[in-house]
């Protein structure tokens, strides 16, 4: 069956065209994805990401069950700050990246992706001492991004917590949480607010100008930005060294997946997660195959044309890692050249 979220009338109503995310009917654009995409990056726009992951986890067991489970160490998170991380396998491989919201000693939110959240849940669920709680069927979460998007913040809450802070606002007689995390390289913040509220803060957020934005602008956003998306960009048969994501590790901890990525640090990578910008027209799709002059071969996982340069972009996994910056895409049964590059794309 496939979820709505609470604000499903109203994206109607501001003419959303829908489509699924993880088993979830959520908005993919209400009118030109290109202008959607300009107003996070010029001004704010605001997105409702309620199919996103989010449960909580409390209890004496909590802190050392998500230091062992995840690659990241909660315990060395402090209370009032959130930190990337990820679940692994036995491999090393990505079974999902995610951001855990600390609130005090042995009390936490983990938020999953979308797919993977009944998935995330079981799993901590599974340890002692703990409980967790599913926080989607009773609130929502929205995204407010953009230059202008700590001002917007501040007059619809009260704050705007700097870069991986989180705290607690009262907001039309509830309790909210807002944390400085997105998904689209510009600053602002993300809230999570019951149900009851939900149409209210929305209806704020357009009032003061914030442009309703769809999943599609949230996926070139990030893909500029150069951030990777899991499932595509990031899955089980990839390990976060080879997708460049090393500083979501802390080495001083135990957890799963832990031997197989010292393994691999010390024998070498044998592929890795390039960004690259083309030279000649085409668009880069997923699945493209990729190669170097020099032999190395791959796939794009993730590609567009960026809407603030007008150049193609993507990401994709080129093995052996020694190479040079020459990079050939073949697109529609012709190589364009391209050339490697730094994200983020568009700046």
């Amino acid at each position: 069956m496939t979820e709505q979220s609470p604000l499903h009338d109203l994206h109607k109503e501001l003419g959303a065209r829908f489509t699924d995310f993880g088993g979830w009917e959520m908005p993919v654009r209400y009118g030109a994805v290109l202008e959607e995409h300009g107003a996070v990056r010029e001004t704010v726009g605001w997105f409702d990401v309620s199919h996103l992951g989010r449960f909580a986890c409390e209890g004496p067991g909590a802190t050392n069950a998500l230091s062992r489970i995840f690659s990241n160490n909660v315990e060395k998170l402090e209370s009032g700050r959130t930190h990337y991380t990820m679940i692994l396998n036995e491999d090393g491989g990505v079974l999902d990246d995610l951001i855990i919201w600390r609130w005090a000693e042995d009390e936490y939110w983990v938020l999953p992706n979308a797919a993977n959240h009944d998935m995330v849940l079981s799993r901590v669920g599974e340890e002692p001492d703990l409980t967790v709680t599913d926080l989607r069927p009773s609130t929502v979460m929205l995204a407010i991004q953009g230059p202008a998007g700590p001002q917007t913040l501040t007059e619809l809450v009260g704050q705007a917590p700097l870069r991986f802070r989180c705290g607690h606002a009262d907001v039309h007689g509830a309790q909210i949480a807002v944390a400085g995390t997105g998904y689209t390289g510009e600053r602002g913040g993300e809230i999570v607010v019951p149900n009851e509220i939900a149409h209210d803060i929305a209806e704020s957020l357009n009032k003061v100008g914030a442009t309703p934005c769809g999943l599609a602008a949230r996926d070139t956003l990030r893909l500029e930005a150069g951030l990777p998306l899991w499932g595509q960009d990031l899955d089980a048969e990839h390990t976060p060294l080879e997708a460049g994501l090393s500083f979501a590790i802390d080495w001083d901890h135990d957890f799963v997946g832990k031997t197989a990525l010292e393994t691999q640090k010390d024998e070498g990578l044998a592929q890795h997660l390039v960004g690259f910008r083309l030279l000649e027209r085409g668009i880069p799709r997923l699945d493209y195959r990729m190669r170097t002059p020099d032999g190395a071969e791959g796939v794009v996982t993730s590609g567009n044309i960026s809407p603030v340069t007008g150049d193609a972009i993507g990401l994709g996994y080129l093995s052996p890692v020694e190479h040079g910056d020459d990079i050939e895409i073949e697109i529609r049964d012709r190589w364009v050249p391209a050339q490697r590059a730094k994200p983020p794309f568009h700046r």
